[in-house]
């Protein structure tokens, strides 16, 4: 099969901008007839959903929580990037553009790109308009600070708290849509299906997860805006309920899954503590924007941080990357967290960490704030104080969320941090219009591979979600709708619907049939630790071998021996786990069979055969310039479709941040 993007001709400039202005356009009227099912109400789902009601469309969305605003973008705690140029500082859309470009290590899709990075400034005016605090300057513009990737400042943010904010803005417009009766809500739901007629998709089959009834839904067209996959590795910084369920039964029915071994490493998490966790606790990139990072110079040194005299610490990231420094992109900062630990100058008990410290921007930030106040001659306890206040305002959510945790002041000593699993590149496969292999099938956001090739910079996930629902399916959707306006709503009693839900009960009774010994969280958490040991940070062939293996043998004594108490039809969380570790045991093969393809080193994807001479990232663009898309033939095989990737207006190069 061809992979066609349906990227647009014309300049870069005027793709977008010339394409939705000659889209089908559908009247009022028919677009009261026509479906959406839209599945997930985070930011790429709750935007798109009341956008498309308020158009007309009659929508339906699907969310597992118990209401839309508990979705995982409420978790997003930096910042949204936008290329407004505020500062003054040499931003603007072909600036953003690149900066995406390149710092997913040249493996995105140009068109879409520079698509985002065109609306992106639309964002912020929408989010305004509905009232978002984000954060302003003393003369009322809106603030921006520096995230990693990029040399100016183009992260709008609302204290630690950006994601909540934006989520309370889009979840207010959908129920205002709800309210008008144009949207139905259907919360603690979970899709467990894809219904396809006639090669398109027109339908799902949802749980309701309170009585455990199995539910039939039609749509002219399906949105899956259901977020990454990131706990495939068990421990991450993604909510437990997050899954990769509504995306993996897409890919079973026909929808190719891109680029899955791109999965990104945060630098910025709480260190895991011991075998009792279940998630872990990301502490925001922003705080690298004032935070320097470092450890001592002196292997297994048992001083504390205060006590460490500066010229005993070791800046690395500033030492080895001047350019950038601490604004490194995520994936090059983790591997040098990573690279001092192995080295032996880890710290704190586990020695699987490194500090960040605040304690240098605290005293600058409080002899500005003291000559704000036209006090020339501080103290240094006042210094200290007022130094705290400005830290406090811009990220004290996130510090008290590090004190609660690990029982330290970061505000007196440095946090102690190391990388994470955090945030999935990789995807459904969709073309320039976000859809999918499967005829009206879409995907948007995080549950797409789009937009950020192999590496994503941070800020910038709030930023497709929002452009995607709000400013690019509005348009696209209308280049398939327009064809389906004669279409009749089907009839769910229809053979493929009642097949459908059939496959889905015999999986739900085989579950409980099993009668194991072992519960769900013991194969989850044993995956993980192979997917981390084997398919995180570094990869390297030998060690994804032996993780298809171990994934294989684990999950033939997941089938055999997992133990899922209670009924079908109740509530039953185990019930739902059981059903979404089963999707991550496959996902997680395919993941280590696409990292072991692909013989190079880009992005998020390090594999240790392929690095320069000082560690860093060795890509192949002979032979790998291209989206890995998985089409599933059935149990567990795969054939690979590729879509070449064209640089037309960016000049490839060895990606560098010195």
């Amino acid at each position: 099969m061809t992979l066609d993007a349906k990227i647009p001709d014309g300049d870069l400039e005027h793709k977008w901008t010339k394409y939705r202005s000659t889209i089908p356009l559908i009247n009022p009227a028919n677009k009261r007839n026509l479906e959406v099912i839209v599945v997930g109400s985070g930011l790429a789902g709750s935007s798109a959903a009341a956008s498309l009601a308020e158009m007309g469309y009659k929508v339906k969305v699907f969310c597992f929580q118990d209401s839309a605003r508990r979705a995982h973008s409420i978790a997003a705690q930096g910042g949204i990037n936008a290329a407004k140029n505020y500062q003054n500082d040499g931003d603007s859309v072909y600036r953003l553009f690149y900066d995406t470009v390149k710092g997913g290590d040249y493996r995105s899709r140009e068109a879409n790109v520079y698509r985002l990075a065109e609306v992106s400034a639309n964002i912020i005016d929408q989010c305004v308009a509905q009232g978002v605090p984000f954060a302003r300057e003393y003369g009322g513009y809106l603030s921006n600070r520096s995230f990693g990737g990029v040399q100016v400042q183009r992260t709008f943010y609302a204290a630690g708290q950006t994601g909540q904010q934006l989520l309370l803005g889009a979840y207010s417009a959908l129920m205002r849509q709800t309210g008008m009766g144009t949207v139905q809500m259907y919360a603690r739901h979970e899709m467990l299906d894809i219904v396809v007629i006639d090669g398109k998709c027109r339908g799902i089959i949802a749980r309701d997860l309170i009585s455990g009834q199995l539910e039939r839904h039609f749509g002219h067209a399906v949105l899956l805006c259901s977020g990454g996959y990131g706990n495939v590795f068990y421990l991450s910084t993604n909510a437990m309920g997050s899954n990769v369920t509504a995306a993996w039964k897409a890919n079973k029915r026909g929808a190719f899954f891109a680029n899955p071994c791109f999965t990104q490493i945060h630098p910025t998490c709480i260190p895991v503590t011991g075998e009792h966790q279940s998630k872990l606790t990301l502490m925001s990139e922003s705080l690298r924007n004032d935070g320097r990072i470092w450890v001592p110079k002196q292997k297994d040194d048992p001083r504390k941080p205060n006590n460490i005299p500066e010229e005993e610490r070791d800046y690395y990231l500033e030492r080895r990357y001047p350019a950038f420094g601490n604004l490194v992109p995520r994936d090059v900062a983790s591997r040098a967290a990573k690279e001092r630990c192995d080295a032996g100058f880890g710290v704190g008990t586990s020695k699987m960490a490194v500090y960040l410290d605040f304690r240098f921007n605290r005293k600058r930030y409080g002899h500005l704030e003291a000559n704000k106040q036209g006090n020339h001659h501080p103290t240094d306890e006042e210094v200290w104080k007022l130094g705290k206040d400005v830290i406090t305002e811009k990220y004290g959510n996130l510090f008290d969320m590090y004190k609660q945790i690990t029982g330290e002041d970061p505000y007196e000593q440095p946090m102690r941090i190391y990388p994470a699993v955090h945030y999935t590149m990789g995807g459904l496969w969709v073309d320039y219009n976000l859809m999918t292999t499967i005829p009206g099938l879409y995907a948007l956001g995080e549950a797409n591979f789009s937009d950020h090739g192999a590496n994503r910079l941070g800020a910038s996930a709030l930023m497709q979600g929002l452009a995607d629902g709000y400013f690019v399916i509005p348009y696209t959707i209308g280049a398939y709708l327009s064809q389906e306006i004669r279409t009749k709503a089907i009839p769910t009693d229809s053979e493929a619907f009642a097949t459908a839900e059939q496959n889905v009960n015999e999986t739900i009774k085989h579950f409980l049939d099993l009668k194991g010994k072992l519960p769900v969280d013991h194969f989850h958490r044993e995956l993980g630790k192979i997917m981390w040991n084997k398919c995180g940070m570094a990869r390297n062939e030998a060690g994804l071998k032996e993780a298809i293996t171990e994934i294989r043998n684990l999950r033939e004594e997941f089938w055999k021996d997992v133990r899922v108490p209670g009924a079908a039809n109740e509530f039953n969380p185990e019930l739902e786990k059981a059903g979404r570790v089963a999707d991550f045991f496959e996902l997680s093969e395919l993941m280590c069979m696409d990292a072991l393809h692909r013989n190079e080193s880009c992005g998020a994807h390090f594999r240790e055969e392929y690095q320069t001479a000082d560690g860093e990232a060795l890509r192949d663009d002979a032979n790998f310039s291209y989206v890995a898309a998985w089409e599933n033939k059935g149990n567990n095989t795969y054939e690979m479709h590729k879509e070449d990737l064209k640089f037309e207006n960016i000049k490839i190069a060895q990606r560098s941040y010195k």
